[in-house]
């Protein structure tokens, strides 16, 4: 393949890269060819680009490290109680 042709394996890696701003101007021009004569990249690099939305619209809500700690041991004490 020429200077700017990539495969599809290396498409859909940079697909993933661009997705989180990590692409090289180089892998974003590649990345724009290939998906101009890839239906099949067209259609993956679209459907992460929606899941990337989708993504972004939920607002995560993490536990503290002692708020896993409380359930961790609340849970191993509840599972001693069924085993006895």
């Amino acid at each position: 393949m020429g200077l700017f042709f990539i495969k599809c394996k290396e498409a859909g890696h940079v697909c993933d890269k661009y997705q989180y701003k990590e692409a090289s101007i180089t892998e974003k021009i590649k990345l724009k060819i290939h998906l101009m004569y890839c239906s099949a990249c067209r259609k993956h690099s679209k459907s992460n680009k929606k899941l990337s939305q989708l993504l972004n619209k939920i607002k995560f809500q993490f536990l503290s490290s002692e708020e896993k700690d409380n359930i961790k041991k609340s849970f191993e004490k509840e599972l001693k109680k069924h085993q006895q």
